[in-house]
């Protein structure tokens, strides 16, 4: 039964396969015999039966080995209006330049598809293909919009008529010379391509506008007989030699050529083969994103770039033209039921049979019927949302980039606009990188204090004196770029610090103008006598600097006025201590008696009698765990000597400092008060000497002395509510920062 479902499944997938690749055929087909026209339309008109073969042969080859090896379920690929637009313009450049003859300039156009193809093949197998993605958009759609404006323009004097030797530009005012039998065509054509869609779905637009542009031109033939000729028309594609022997001599042609070569010239292929790859990957990639969100699918973009590469090698090799994963085809192929990866081959196959069993009858397709098919594709290319980008001041710069590729494309080349692009990206990606602020919070030493829980007469000290300290804390890209916002952040307050903080944990690169700023905030601090203070500063950033040596190498390593922590705690603990020693505050070894701790400073002398009868005096060492979290326990813990920390355990042996106890504070209070597990483990940092009373010898003092317990509690909420407070004052200053 299982098998008998499978079997009907893969005879479905098979059927949809067949009938989506033969349809997509259908689209792709007479486009690639427009694109083909459009690369060799400078060589003249002589050229124009390899430029339907080229067409025609980039189809098969595309549809035969791109899904083979890269595999995107329901994509097409054949020739597209990028790559010709760049084979055009690099035609005409090898034309005009008059050293190469026409006959030899397709051998040329081969060894660029074919290295295209290379450089594409090595961008997916060093995974590429992600950081191809990244490329900004208005640089991708002004590339595309300027494209889309060249075929334009390319394509109208075919649209109406003029003949190679008139400019587009004069071509429009000179009436006389424009041709009523191509525009009727032409604009049959683009009208039936246009409406179409809306009266007839199950058919491709562009069979239904190329068969309409046909029938139109039969139908001037009644009109002007001469149209009916084969040979030497001007309207029409005329003969073309698509026998499989007529096909092995032009390859045989292509490699006798290809010995004439200058390969002294070789540099005037770096620019267009680079410009040819990266335009056809983003093309393939993009058409790739919008497949993922119809088949609810994630293609492998490397795995893909591969693919397209050797499809590449193989159209040149075949003497077709080159191409990428195109939309229009590929939608077409998933509505007419192509579901994987074979459909796509099928568009080779059937491409295939066409040249062998109808090849005569591509002699009678009018130059004009193609004109208006790759205008419509054309003014589809050109990205007019982007107008909408003038509304907003936020996004006129990404317009600015737009018009910039464009008139980039359209005055000088695509070649010389890929360079603008490329200059335009990186000016896009550093004006991202300089609005978003390096500071993610700046705030002062009397509004965050370290974990270390302080007495009272030393936290007014603190509360008074942290207004000399600034806590920077720093994120993104210091570069170039940002330096400077970082100095005049902080600038108009360093005149009235001592303490700089910067705490670096989320910083991602640093270059040297960043470094170089940091210098003179640690000279202007010196001369104060201050300290410059970095803390969590990165070791190993996912580029692989190490900050810290960075800033050492570069003259800012530890001295008097210069210190680094691991941490801002450590450090905010740091610059406490040194306030509390200037303030005459000073910590000794003295073991305190229990009047001399805080907590019990008011209590009368009946009733520290009454607690020290009381209490438990035990000893631990550095390190000893003093009790761990989910352990029974009611005892308050007073410090006599030492310190103790207070670390909430986490997953993978992990452990979060959560407050320092110093000697004369106190701990143990919440499973003293509600009496259940610990909720935190606490640990010696230092030999330490503790006063411990259980929850059930202070029940005893409640029940012979009630107004001392009613002290006790009193002054262990007064505590635990300047806490709260503390904790307010710090958590309002860090919503605000």
């Amino acid at each position: 039964m299982e098998s008998t479902i499978k079997e009907k499944k893969s005879s479905s997938a098979f059927i949809g396969d067949m009938l989506g690749g033969t349809t997509a055929m259908l689209v792709a087909l007479p486009a690639a015999i427009a694109f083909g026209l459009i690369i060799f339309a400078p060589l003249g008109p002589a050229f124009s039966g390899k430029a339907a073969i080229g067409g025609i042969m980039g189809t098969i080859a595309l549809g035969l080995l791109a899904p083979l090896f890269g595999g995107t379920k329901s994509l097409v690929s054949a020739p597209s209006a990028p790559g010709a637009a760049v084979l055009a313009v690099f035609v005409t450049e090898l034309l005009n330049k008059g050293s190469i003859p026409p006959e030899v300039i397709p051998v040329y156009i081969t060894l660029v598809a074919f290295f295209a193809g290379i450089v594409q093949l090595i961008i997916g197998k060093i995974g590429g293909g992600k950081v191809i993605k990244y490329i900004p958009y208005p640089v991708v759609a002004g590339y595309l919009s300027g494209v889309g404006v060249l075929i334009l323009t390319g394509q109208l004097p075919k649209l109406l008529g003029l003949t190679k030797e008139i400019n587009i530009w004069h071509g429009i005012y000179m009436f006389q010379e424009w041709k009523w039998e191509s525009i009727c065509v032409g604009v049959a054509t683009i009208v039936m391509m246009y409406f179409a869609p809306k009266i007839i779905k199950a058919i491709p637009a562009a069979i239904i506008g190329l068969l309409a542009g046909i029938i139109c031109y039969f139908i001037a033939s009644t009109v002007n007989s001469s149209l009916l000729m084969v040979d030497h028309n001007p309207f029409i594609i005329g003969p073309i030699s698509a026998s499989v022997s007529d096909l092995y001599g032009m390859f045989s042609n292509q490699i006798k050529l290809a010995s004439s070569l200058d390969f002294h010239s070789a540099s005037i292929l770096i620019a267009p083969v680079l410009t040819l790859s990266v335009l056809l990957s983003i093309d393939t990639l993009k058409t790739c994103v919008v497949l993922d969100a119809l088949t609810m699918s994630r293609h492998n973009s490397n795995k893909e770039l591969v693919g397209q590469g050797i499809g590449n090698m193989g159209s040149a090799l075949l003497c077709g033209i080159p191409g990428s994963g195109t939309m229009g085809p590929t939608l077409v192929n998933l509505s007419s039921g192509g579901k994987t990866k074979m459909s796509g081959f099928f568009v080779g196959i059937s491409a295939l049979l066409v040249l062998l069993l109808l090849g005569k009858l591509v002699a009678w397709i009018p130059y004009a019927a193609l004109a208006g098919i790759l205008i419509v594709v054309a003014m589809r290319m050109i990205d007019f949302k982007s107008l909408s980008l003038l509304k907003h001041s936020s996004t006129v710069f990404d317009f600015v980039v737009i018009i910039a590729v464009v008139i980039s494309a359209v005055t000088m080349s695509l070649i010389a606009a890929a360079g603008v692009g490329i200059a335009m990206a990186i000016i896009l990606f550093l004006r991202e990188q300089m609005r978003i602020s390096v500071i993610r919070r700046k705030t002062f030493g009397n509004l965050k204090f370290s974990k270390k829980i302080r007495l009272e007469n030393e936290r007014k000290i603190l509360e008074e004196q942290g207004k000399h300290t600034l806590i920077v804390e720093l994120q993104g890209q210091l570069f170039f770029g940002t330096a400077d916002q970082l100095l005049s952040e902080i600038e108009p307050v360093m005149a009235d610090c001592k303490y700089i903080l910067f705490d670096m944990r989320r910083v991602q690169s640093m270059d040297f103008t960043a470094a170089n700023r940091m210098k003179q905030i640690l000279a202007r601090i010196k001369d104060k006598d201050g300290f410059l203070i970095f803390t969590s500063v990165p070791l190993s950033l996912p580029s692989g600097q190490n900050v810290k040596e960075y800033l050492e190498y570069l003259g800012l390593a530890e001295t008097v006025n210069l210190k680094f922590f691991d941490e801002l705690d450590s450090a905010l603990e740091w610059v406490e201590d040194q306030i509390l020693v200037q303030e005459k505050v000073k910590e000794d070894n003295k073991i305190l008696e229990l009047r001399e701790i805080e907590f019990f400073n008011e209590f009368s002398e009946d009733a520290l009698k009454t607690f020290s009868l009381t209490l438990e005096e035990k000893t631990y060492k550095k390190d000893e765990l003093i009790f761990k979290t989910k352990e029974e326990g009611d005892e308050i813990y007073f410090i006599r000597k030492g310190n103790v920390k207070i670390v909430l355990p986490l997953a993978h042996g992990i452990f979060h400092h959560l407050v320092t106890i110093p000697k004369g504070g106190f701990f143990g209070d919440m499973s003293f008060l509600d009496m259940r597990k610990r909720s935190a483990d606490a640990i010696s940092m230092e030999d330490a000497i503790l006063y411990i009373l259980s929850r059930k010898k202070f029940n005893e003092i409640t029940s012979k002395h009630p107004e001392v317990a009613g002290k006790f509690f009193e002054k262990l909420a007064l505590v635990i509510s300047n806490r709260l407070r503390q904790s307010d004052k710090e958590l309002k200053a860090l919503q605000e920062s």
